[in-house]
C-alpha cells in the first residue's frame, strides 16, 4: 500500500491510530483483498493493519515461513504552490512477518535477525529518495521467557546505507503473548500497538516524521 505525504507537518498515522471506519463498514474491494487467517488473534491484527498495510498469508521468506505478511510504502514530498514543483522526496517503506512458536528462543530471534539482513539485500534499493525500511518480525508464543524478555528489550540493529546518504534500515523483533497480555519489542518498533490487542491504540502526540527524525538521529 503506497501513501503520499505533501506538507510539512500533515502525515500518516501509526497503524491503528487515526479515526477510521470499522473493517465491517470499507468497501467490499477492500475486505476482500484481505486474507482470512485461521490464527483469530492474527486475524484481528489483520483489521488493524489493513488500513496502512498491504498483506498476506502463509509466506516462505528463504526457507522461513510466516502466517502473516505486511508490507507497507510510503513516500514523501513537499510541494511549492504546485504538486509538479516538489521536493525533498523520501521513501519510508516496512516489510511485516508473524508467525506463532511454540516457545520462543534467543536463537531463533538471532536467526531472523540474519534473515532481516538477507531481505534487506534483496529488496532495500539505497538511493538518493531513500529514507528508511523496517523489516520486523512478530513472534507470538504462549509465554515469553526471561531470556527472549533481555534479548528483544533494548535491541536495535540499523545499517546506514553509503554512510546515510542513501538512507538506512532497522532490523525489528516484537514478541507477544496474548493470552497472559505481555508483549516485548526492540527499541525502534514502531508497529507494537497493533499486536497489543487488549488495549486500545492511542493517537500518537507527534507527527509521523518527526518521530522517524528522532530515530535517525539518535
Amino acid at each position: 500500500m503506497s501513501e503520499t505525504d505533501t506538507g510539512d507537518e500533515e502525515s500518516p498515522s501509526k497503524p491503528g491510530t487515526a479515526p477510521r471506519r470499522p473493517p465491517e463498514e470499507l468497501p467490499a474491494e477492500i475486505r476482500e483483498a484481505v486474507p482470512d487467517y485461521d490464527d483469530e488473534y492474527l486475524d484481528r491484527v489483520s483489521d488493524r493493519l489493513l488500513y496502512s498495510y498491504d498483506l498476506d498469508h502463509d509466506v516462505v521468506v528463504d526457507g522461513e515461513r510466516f502466517a502473516l505478511a505486511a508490507e507497507m510504502r510510503m513516500r514523501s514530498q513537499k510541494q511549492f504552490l504546485h504538486p509538479a514543483l516538489s521536493y525533498a522526496d523520501h521513501e519510508t517503506n516496512e516489510y511485516l512477518f508473524a508467525r506463532r512458536v511454540d516457545r520462543p528462543t534467543v536463537a531463533e530471534l538471532e536467526r531472523l535477525v540474519t534473515l532481516g539482513h538477507t531481505i534487506a539485500d534483496e529488496r532495500v534499493e539505497g538511493d538518493e529518495e531513500h529514507y528508511g525500511t523496517d523489516i520486523t518480525f512478530v513472534v507470538v508464543a504462549e509465554t515469553i521467557p526471561a531470556a527472549v524478555t533481555d534479548f528483544v528489550d533494548g535491541f536495535r540493529d540499523r545499517t546506514l546505507l553509503a554512510f546515510g546518504y542513501y538512507g538506512h534500515y532497522e532490523v525489528n523483533l516484537i514478541v507477544v503473548a496474548p493470552d497472559t497480555e505481555r508483549i516485548v519489542d526492540s527499541e525502534a518498533a514502531t508497529v507494537t500497538d497493533a499486536f497489543r490487542l487488549w488495549e486500545p491504540v492511542e493517537p500518537p502526540e507527534e507527527g509521523f516524521f518527526s518521530r522517524l527524525a528522532k530515530r535517525f538521529w539518535r
